[in-house]
């Protein structure tokens, strides 16, 4: 029984090898546990569509004022490591989506398995854009130990923006494209690293055996936050590699 004086419900485990479930004290059923949750991670899914939404507008409005710019800057973009990125996300998607079946089935080993390959999907993505930064670090198009040096009044430029090869020389404001591509992608990242911790955590609980048919809340939220990190990023993919 519960502080409040509610009986507890438990949901019980379909094998030695599972954890039953004990519903939060303020929920009356399972049920009502259930679509609560979701309910609130559909909301939270919002502020995350509100945030790109913003940087999406952005992208819009400065594309229809510099359109040179962002056509030129396009092109120094690897579309085809762009493309192997997105292959990598929609194919991790996929992974993510057999862990939850997983889950609903009580098959732990596969949930396992899935969820392992669906970090190592994530450690690839951020393996190739590591390398991206590291080619646009070395031209001088984003030098990252200046990032956060600001307006440099000596030679009119940004301090992380140098452009040692005078790619961007013939179209105003050449450093725009590159802040706005920094910007999207390195928020992107980060939600691919949190996205990624999240399923470690869930493969932690797995392994202790904690979610099955009777319980798979965690693997389902977690599984719509990893579906949502892959569809921004199938927007992003057109927008900044294929622009020119």
């Amino acid at each position: 029984m519960s502080h409040d004086g509610h009986h507890s419900v438990v949901i019980p485990a379909p094998g030695p090898e599972f954890q039953s479930h004990t519903v939060a004290h303020h929920f009356d059923t399972p049920v009502q546990e259930f679509q609560s949750a979701k309910l609130g991670f559909w909301l939270f899914l919002a502020t995350e569509i509100l945030l790109f939404g913003g940087l999406f507008a952005a992208y819009f409005y400065y594309h229809q004022m510099y359109h040179e710019t962002f056509h030129l800057g396009g092109q120094q973009l690897d579309w085809w490591l762009g493309a192997l990125n997105t292959s990598v996300l929609l194919l991790s998607s996929w992974t993510m989506a057999m862990g939850v079946r997983s889950a609903q089935t009580s098959q732990k080993g596969k949930l396992l398995m899935y969820c392992g390959l669906t970090v190592l999907g994530a450690v690839i993505f951020l393996v190739i854009k590591f390398f991206e930064y590291k080619a646009k670090n070395e031209h001088g198009l984003i030098e990252f130990a200046h990032l956060f040096d600001g307006y440099n009044g000596a030679t009119g430029q940004l301090s992380w923006f140098t452009d040692h090869d005078g790619v961007m020389a013939g179209v105003p404001h050449g450093h725009l494209f590159f802040a706005i591509y920094l910007t999207m992608t390195a928020i992107h990242g980060l939600h691919v690293i949190i996205g990624a911790g999240l399923i470690v955590w869930i493969m932690k609980g797995a392994a202790k055996g904690r979610f099955h048919a009777g319980y798979y809340l965690p693997v389902d939220l977690v599984g719509l936050y990893w579906h949502l990190v892959d569809l921004i990023w199938i927007f992003l993919f057109p927008l900044l590699y294929l622009v020119s």
